[in-house]
């Protein structure tokens, strides 16, 4: 049996599966901080508390004593700052976080070739970025800087004691080189980053280390147990749908949203904020547009109405669709395609007459429109795709599927126990790395259980349309977070 542990914003999940089917899966709650506006923080040792809390839920299922390898998939671009003793100096600044806007336009001024170099233009969400502000507003954090993991890598540490990351994982830093699948030390040095403070490079598959006695002794794990270095949650979802093959794609919806299409060469298409990132398995690279709002304005509004985010999907489809207000749902400002961290989400068109379903209904269409603008800016990539995956917690939702595929005018294909993704992927190059399967098996498909077909007449054209125009005109309107 093969563990996959997915180090989530919300959650930590764990599955385990013989790399096929699976076998028992647990989940435990996670938290975000957020000090001040803009900011995004989680405490790394919460991750582990959730991930043993995890694990000891799937040992009241079956024993850990058969697990014979661990896999490891996580959040991107987050920042886990390690003093020499490998100790934590501060909470991880997470992949939401915009604070450090100013520092992404001056390494954009200093290195303008970087959209090239990392695959996408710099963005506060992105971890070379975070370091500038470290360096500029916490110098003597900075001055502690011995190393940097990114936060299924801090896992790892946990676990086996070494210090590793997948291509995949770091591709999400902005101090990758793309093409050459190693880090660049030019934009680690532009980033006032030392390329010595970054961990070893692997492919996804690869084994890097082993469970310790500690980790044993905390998680309920037999010792030495062989950790592959697993992948960024992205690559780790395209592995669980076998979206490792050129020509295949699919979209998220976890508290994020991407749309992801897998190629054999590296296509940069920074002008788009569409990313171009290495895979985690080797010879492989993907675009992606990656929304920070996927299904998070779902549960977002289910918090403000004090009920849950089914609730909210529910009432969304009892809702009159020609009565519903408009929503952009910027919680936290968007990355693709329009690459803005100060826009802010709103509704528009409230009425007397608005009542809580349309809310409900506005927010899904919203989220379903970003879908929308994110195959808008592939162009002719995604155009001769058969279908689209879908996988992420928003993806149990029949409703807001046939949304997407209405908007987006792409056939959607969701596969049995498509909310476990990226643990089931990082499971899988578990599986592959101790020998169970191949890397062509990992290219295997699921079958698919339900499918979403686009509706050649329905009612979200023009709602769209007003969408992409409200964008427009509030854009002026959205100052620079303080």
């Amino acid at each position: 049996m093969f563990l996959g542990i997915d180090i989530g914003t919300s959650a930590v999940k764990v599955i385990c599966t013989d790399g096929t089917a699976i076998h028992a899966t647990a989940t435990a709650d996670l938290t975000v901080q957020s000090p001040h506006s803009g900011w995004s923080e989680q405490t790394p040792d919460a991750w582990w508390v959730a991930t043993c809390a995890a694990l000891a839920e799937i040992a009241e299922t079956m024993p850990l004593s058969g697990v014979t390898g661990i896999g490891l998939s996580g959040q991107m671009h987050g920042a886990v700052l390690l003093d020499s003793a490998r100790e934590v100096l501060r909470p991880a600044i997470l992949w939401n976080d915009s604070r450090s806007t100013e520092d992404c336009a001056r390494l954009q001024a200093a290195l303008p070739e970087i959209g090239t170099i990392a695959g996408v233009l710099p963005l506060p969400g992105f971890t070379a970025p975070k370091l500038m502000w470290v360096a500029r507003e916490e110098p003597d954090f900075h001055a502690r800087i011995a190393h940097i993991l990114l936060p299924k890598d801090y896992i790892g540490l946990r676990l086996h004691g070494e210090l590793a990351t997948d291509r995949s994982d770091a591709a999400g830093t902005l101090w990758l080189d793309q093409a050459a699948r190693d880090w660049s030390h030019v934009v680690a040095e532009a980033s006032d980053t030392d390329p010595g403070w970054l961990p070893r490079l692997a492919d996804g598959h690869e084994v890097v280390g082993q469970v310790t006695a500690v980790a044993a002794a905390e998680t309920g794990l037999p010792a030495g147990i062989p950790v592959v270095a697993g992948g960024g949650d992205a690559a780790t979802g395209a592995v669980s749908l076998g979206a490792t093959e050129p020509g295949r794609g699919f979209i998220s919806l976890g508290t994020s949203g991407q749309l992801f299409v897998a190629g054999d060469a590296y296509h940069p298409n920074p002008a788009k904020y569409v990313h171009a990132f290495a895979h985690t398995v080797p010879g492989r690279w993907y675009q992606m547009a990656a929304m920070l709002n996927g299904a998070r304005p779902i549960a977002w509004l289910a918090g403000q109405l004090g009920i849950g985010a089914g609730d909210v999907v529910a009432l969304a489809e009892s809702a009159e669709p020609t009565r519903v207000p408009t929503f952009l749902p910027y919680l936290t400002g968007e990355r693709s395609p329009h690459g803005d961290p100060h826009i802010r989400a709103g509704f528009f068109g409230l009425e007397d007459s608005t009542d809580r379903a349309a809310l409900c209904r506005a927010v899904l269409e919203a989220v379903a429109f970003t879908f929308a603008d994110a195959v808008e800016s592939f162009g002719d990539t995604i155009a001769d795709l058969p279908h689209l995956a879908a996988i992420g917690g928003g993806s149990k939702s029949p409703f807001l599927l046939q949304l997407i595929a209405n908007a987006t005018g792409q056939r959607i294909g969701r596969t049995a126990g498509s909310d476990a993704g990226p643990a089931m992927g990082a499971a899988r190059l578990a599986a592959c790395g101790l020998g169970a399967l191949s890397l062509s098996d990992l290219g295997q498909q699921p079958d698919v259980a339900d499918w979403f077909e686009p509706a050649p007449a329905h009612d979200l054209s023009d709602r769209l349309q007003s969408y992409r125009a409200l964008y427009i005109a509030l854009k002026p309107l959205s100052p620079p977070s303080k």
